[in-house]
Formats: C-alpha cells, structure tokens, sequence
C-alpha cells in the first residue's frame, strides 16, 4: 500500500479506502492513480471480503478530479494517457466483485464524479456539491461519465449535467437517482458503516453473484439477463451457505455465513 491512500478494515469483511491528498482536494495526481490500482488490486484478492467504501481525506473534498496543475505541463499525448489511465483505474473499482460505497463527504467534480459513479453505492453529504463540469475546461467527461451517469439517471438529466457543468446539490442528487442517501457530515461515515453492515450480514458468494448477475444483465436484452441470472442462481446452489441460511432460518437465529 502508499501513503496517498489507505486501506483500513473498519470491521470483519469490510475495508475503507481514502484516498490521501487533501492538501489539493484529494486530486487523481499520477501517483495517486498508481497507489490507487496496487491497492484495488490487492483488494480484488480478498476472497472474505464483503464490501469496500471509498472516501477522501478531510471535510472539502471526496476527490476534486483530473490534477490540472499535474497536467498543464504534459503534451497533448501526455494528457490523453492519463485520461486513460484515470478510466483505466476507476474501471477496477467498478469491477472488484463486492458491493462498493463512495463515502461523498466533500465535492467530487469531474473525474472524482466519475469514481464515485463507478461504485454499486453512493452516500453523500448533505452540505456539498457534485458535478462533470468538464465542458467547462473545453473537455468533456473522458473517465466513463458519459456513459456510467447516463445509465444511473436518464438521458435528459446527464445531459443537463454534463452540458451545463453545473454542479448539484446533494438534495439534486438524491432526488434524480444519482446519490441513495444523503448525511450530514457528522453523521455521514455513519450511515455508509451501517448501509455496509446491512450487506456483510449476508452470504458473500450470493454478493458476488448478484452483483455480477446485476452488472452484466444490465446492459443486455431482457432475455439475456435472465439467463445470466440464471447462472448465477446456479453458482449459488452447491454452497455451505445456502445450507446454512436454510438451517438458521429453521432455527429461527442469524445465520454465520463462511464464503463457502
């Protein structure tokens, strides 16, 4: 792990990510991208882990975006590389195969946005602002914002947001599908720690597989997804787990789910 950002197990089966810049708004310098895949990597491994929030450092910001200081000094080719590597390193969270929360606790404008969109989850703190205000800067979102906020949302308000570069208030946020909860930011760690003990007291294979089941039906026909539905209900079938719910259930007491 780096120093720019830490990876800490708030309780069994559940880590917190921060991203560790807050000196300039948690921005996704170079370094930071790099820290940020060895430790999305890493977690990818964790076969008992059952979900992973992701936050920033301090009270302003979730993560500020691009670092445009780091960038006014590349090329052209330069520029488009990171860009790259930015879609590159927030496609890994989008693919760690447990449930994901970004712990919004500051403004997250354009490619901070855009990692918070590629979590399964958002919390957002209730006295901030979100936004892709790339068109702004005479760039558009290049990190997956056109087409992950589109998919969560609707075409008409993506647009809007993505048009305008208009950042929106959390309440905006919360009322067009974009955040599920909304916190002050007392209380914000709060509300994700209990939405992630809600997910960890189930069994982490059915996890698994009804994100995958959910990710990859999403954007198939109808027919499609049923089927990979199907196969992922099948995945969940010879389990230890599922033996176990029914058991407790017959018990009438909580079941103690091992990832078998």
């Amino acid at each position: 792990m780096n120093d720019l950002v830490t990876v800490e197990v708030i309780e069994e089966h559940v880590v917190l990510l921060t991203l560790n810049r807050k000196e300039a708004a948690n921005a996704l310098s170079s370094a930071l991208l790099d820290a940020l895949t060895e430790s999305l990597q890493q977690l990818k491994k964790q076969t008992q882990l059952r979900a992973v929030m992701i936050t920033g450092s301090g009270e302003k910001a979730f993560c500020a975006g691009a670092d445009l200081k780091e960038r006014k000094g590349m090329t052209n080719e330069q520029v488009v590389e990171t860009v790259e590597k930015i879609g590159d390193t927030i496609r890994l969270v989008e693919e760690l195969p447990v449930p994901t929360i970004a712990v919004i606790n500051g403004v997250a404008f354009g490619g901070g946005l855009e990692l918070a969109l590629a979590c399964d989850l958002r919390v957002m703190n209730s006295n901030t602002k979100v936004g892709l205000t790339e068109t702004s800067l005479a760039i558009i979102p290049g990190a997956g914002g056109t087409q992950r906020l589109t998919r969560l949302v609707g075409l008409g308000q993506a647009k809007k947001m993505i048009f305008t570069a208009k950042p929106i208030t959390a309440e905006k946020a919360r009322e067009i599908g974009l955040v599920e909860e909304i916190a002050p930011l007392t209380d914000l760690m709060a509300s994700a720690e209990e939405l992630c003990k809600l997910i960890a007291q189930n069994a982490p294979i059915a996890l698994r597989q009804a994100k995958k089941a959910i990710q990859e039906g999403f954007n198939t026909s109808l027919s499609s997804g049923l089927e990979i539905e199907r196969l992922c209900y099948q995945q969940t079938i010879p389990t230890e787990d599922r033996m176990e719910g029914l058991e407790a259930f017959k018990e009438k007491r909580k079941p103690v789910y091992k990832g078998k």
